[in-house]
C-alpha cells in the first residue's frame, strides 16, 4: 500500500462537507449499534434521501467554513464524532495517496504566511 502524502489532522475536515456523504445498509446498521437505537430510528435520525446513485446520505448540519457539512463533524475541533462507527466511505477516503484539498491547504497557507489559513465558501 503507498503511504499517504497529506495529514487530515491538519485539515478542516473538507471531505465532510461533501454534499452526498453516501450511507449503505451496513453504516446504518453500525450507526444503529453505535447509538444504541433501532435501524430504522437511525436511517431517519441521521441519514436523508439522496438521489438514484447514493439513496441514502448523511444529514449535514450548518458549518462556518463550508456552509454546511456532516452532522458528525465537531464543528472546533474539525474531527470526526463518531469515527469508529463512520460509513465505509468515509473509511475508504481518500482513495488516493494525494488529497487534492489537503495539497491546496498548504499551498495557499505557506503562499499565505498562514499556518491556520482555511479556505471558506464565504
Amino acid at each position: 500500500m503507498a503511504r499517504k502524502k497529506y495529514d487530515c489532522l491538519k485539515c478542516p475536515a473538507y471531505c465532510c462537507s461533501y454534499a452526498h456523504i453516501p450511507t449503505t445498509k451496513t453504516d446504518i446498521k453500525r450507526l444503529a449499534k453505535h447509538f444504541g437505537v433501532s435501524e430504522e430510528k437511525a436511517r431517519k435520525k441521521f441519514t436523508k434521501k439522496g438521489d438514484k446513485e447514493n439513496p441514502r446520505v448523511l444529514r449535514h448540519t450548518a458549518d462556518e467554513h463550508f456552509v454546511s457539512s456532516c452532522m458528525f463533524l465537531d464543528k472546533q475541533t474539525r474531527n470526526c464524532t463518531i469515527y469508529e462507527a463512520r460509513p465505509k466511505i468515509c473509511r475508504d477516503f481518500p482513495t488516493q495517496t494525494r488529497c487534492g484539498y489537503y495539497d491546496f491547504l498548504m499551498f495557499e497557507r505557506e503562499v499565505q504566511d498562514d499556518p491556520e489559513w482555511i479556505a471558506t465558501t464565504d
